[in-house]
């Protein structure tokens, strides 16, 4: 080697300072901390220096490398091997449900099973009350001494404006009308296949409003048809059809007591102290008035005629159904206790 290669090795390689190998005793060493026995204004001017003058450390050796591992991330290696399972289990899958749905047992016990997936359930099925038809009804006539004669109904509708009638004492009137009763439309009333009008119920014969009064056909009063008072159909009263007295609900307000008295005791009651209570059925009049009680539960021992005198002696505000005071049947109880 030359003297000139000798003066250019050491230019040619870098100086590197030599650094202080830590070990583990130099690093517990700095875990340490001294100023923990010291007091806290004893070590306060050297917190001080060390947050604006911080010691200079050695410099950090890096001692470990980052090694390259698998990602866990990634995809999943499809093999041969899986595929072919896969395919075998699917394959196996549709052979056992092809062969267990040719099966005859099987398909004999599906066809008894079928009953039982479509139950007749229509039992259980909550049915939409239908809306209850009051009772009521209506008469009429022009006093005449046949009786009604035999014929249709005329159209049902809520009101009335004019009146039916089988005798047409008006052949020109000024304004032309539809007569009406006034029934429910959807009413399920006696009718009959006639050109005129007339009381299905009434025998055939020469063509008569009847005897009754008001208009209308029939032997009642009020513009309807039957023997009734009103300008519907049939023996009861108000309109409407059925018969009877109207009852609470379908358009019809139920009677409000106004005026109570307290029932008296029975003698025999008193001695044997029986308490109870009596269930009366009454009608209520257009005036307020109770009507036609009738006895539903019974006490015996005399108190049930105390209930009825007491009832009797009672008054309400009437019914309505459409703005006006009809009769309506009500139900009314009537307590016996002793003090």
């Amino acid at each position: 080697m030359s003297d000139q290669q000798k003066d250019l090795k050491p230019e040619s390689q870098p100086v590197v300072d030599e650094l202080p190998v830590l070990t583990a005793d130099d690093h517990l060493k700095r875990l340490w901390v001294d100023a923990a026995q010291e007091g806290l204004f004893a070590s306060l001017p050297k917190r001080i220096k060390e947050t604006f003058f911080a010691p200079k450390l050695p410099p950090l050796r890096l001692t470990s490398k980052p090694v390259q591992v698998k990602s866990i991330w990634g995809l999943y290696q499809q093999k041969p091997r899986s595929w072919l399972t896969s395919v075998m289990i699917h394959a196996g899958v549709v052979t056992l449900a092809f062969a267990v749905g040719t099966n005859p047992t099987v398909q004999l016990g599906v066809k008894k099973a079928v009953t039982l997936i479509a139950p007749d359930i229509a039992p259980y099925i909550p049915q939409t009350p239908k809306p209850k038809q009051m009772g009521g009804g209506g008469g009429g006539g022009d006093r005449s001494p046949l009786p009604a004669s035999k014929g249709r109904l005329p159209k049902l509708a809520p009101r009335q404006f004019t009146p039916p009638v089988a005798v047409i004492t008006n052949p020109n009137p000024k304004l032309i009308m539809e007569p009406t009763i006034v029934v429910p439309p959807d009413t399920n009333v006696p009718q009959v296949n006639m050109a005129q009008f007339g009381d299905p119920l009434a025998r055939i014969g020469p063509p008569s409003n009847g005897p009754g009064s008001g208009g209308g056909i029939g032997s009642g009063s009020g513009g309807g048809v039957g023997p009734g008072r009103g300008p519907g159909y049939g023996p009861g009263e108000g309109g409407g059809f059925g018969g009877g007295v109207f009852r609470a609900g379908g358009g019809v307000t139920a009677p409000v007591v106004t005026y109570k008295v307290e029932p008296e005791y029975s003698e025999e009651a008193r001695k044997a102290k029986f308490q109870g209570t009596v269930l009366l059925y009454i009608e209520v009049n257009e005036r307020g008035l109770p009507q036609n009680p009738r006895v539903i539960r019974a006490l015996g021992m005399g108190l049930d005629e105390k209930a009825i005198e007491a009832v009797m002696k009672w008054r309400f505000q009437p019914g309505r159904k459409d703005g006006k005071p009809v009769t309506v049947a009500a139900q009314v109880e009537v307590n016996f206790r002793l003090l």
